[in-house]
């Protein structure tokens, strides 16, 4: 591509990322600080990927789902998982209808344009399953019918961390399906003294107003498309991949036994994606080696699984990971 036609898209989107202020500007009436979690949650919605928001109890991840779902002129619907919870309960079920003697399709939850899938990690794995096809098909089968879902489809998952008792792991298939896992983290004491002023208080006001509609956000995501990557940032993208799979070819020799199972070709696809969508929130029409290295840790820590061995080393898939990009040669 061209300088001149890379300036053209350049201008595009800074005029379309500006938008992006007044999502910011509404959240942060309801949330200090967390501006990591904020990009990340806007890249979500900008790279048409879900997201899994992992941390302790109290540090704001409903809050942030449901003031992002409230910025936004759609449905949004808020799902508590629970250990008793069944696969009806999410998708929906058929009911007996005695005057006509049929079955009559009642729709789930799930049939929204915003999904937050609140402590996903407290239901069995039936439950968790029925989010698969969701997810990755956007479809929901009730009996024999096939629905699809409403574009746009977003689940955002929040769960605490998985030592916490009346926790289930999340099958590796399901964790595969959401683009970023996010750790979310304690605030600074500065950002705490403003939270204590602001919401050490019996009542709390916050109008928080919707500035986008799903429209927005559908022609928001053709603009993303259009961000320049060049053939080099394609080529490091896939050496990145491939050190999870073949360290040795990277200097990275001491890795090949830590890793137990490397990254998918859906860590490809989703770094891509997101380091196009992570550019266009900076107001650039182009990828950057940086924007791969800043969002390439939340697309592989949770697809990179770790070997016992790296485990009773003390070393996690994030300490993996650094070292992967800190190794491959950057272009």
């Amino acid at each position: 591509m061209t300088s001149q036609g890379v300036g053209l898209i350049n201008e595009k989107v800074k005029k379309e990322a500006a938008i992006l202020e007044a999502v910011r500007l509404q959240m942060s009436k309801v949330l200090i600080g967390q501006a990591g979690m904020i990009d990340r949650l806007l890249i979500g919605i900008l790279g048409n990927g879900h997201i899994l928001l992992e941390g302790v109890p109290g540090l704001a991840k409903t809050t942030a789902v449901r003031t992002l779902a409230q910025t936004i002129q759609a449905k949004f619907q808020r799902i508590q998982f629970t250990p008793d919870m069944l696969p009806a309960d999410l998708i929906g079920t058929l009911i007996y209808d005695q005057r006509t003697n049929n079955f009559n399709i009642k729709k789930g939850p799930i049939f929204a344009n915003i999904i937050l899938a609140d402590e996903i990690n407290r239901a069995p794995a039936k439950v968790q399953s029925a989010l698969l096809e969701a997810m990755q098909e956007r479809q929901v089968t009730i009996g024999e019918q096939t629905m699809k879902l409403d574009d746009p489809f977003l689940v955002l998952a929040t769960q605490n961390p998985i030592e916490q008792e009346g926790t289930y792991p999340l099958p590796e298939a399901q964790v595969d399906r959401f683009m970023l896992k996010v750790k979310v983290t304690y605030p600074t004491k500065e950002e705490e003294l403003k939270i204590l002023r602001r919401m050490g208080q019996t009542q709390s006001h916050t109008d928080v107003q919707a500035v986008l509609t799903p429209q927005d956000i559908l022609r928001l995501r053709g603009v993303v498309d259009e961000v320049y990557m060049d053939e080099k940032i394609e080529q490091y993208i896939v050496d990145i991949v491939e050190a999870t799979r073949k360290p040795e070819l990277y200097k990275l020799k001491e890795l090949k036994s830590l890793i137990q199972y490397p990254a998918s070709p859906r860590a490809t696809i989703f770094l891509a994606i997101a380091s196009k969508a992570h550019a266009f929130i900076q107001g650039r029409g182009f990828v950057s080696p940086q924007d791969v290295k800043t969002i390439g840790v939340d697309v592989l820590r949770h697809r990179l699984i770790v070997s016992y061995e790296a485990e009773a080393e003390g070393k996690s898939s994030e300490d993996l990971i650094k070292r992967i990009f800190e190794e491959v040669e950057v272009p």
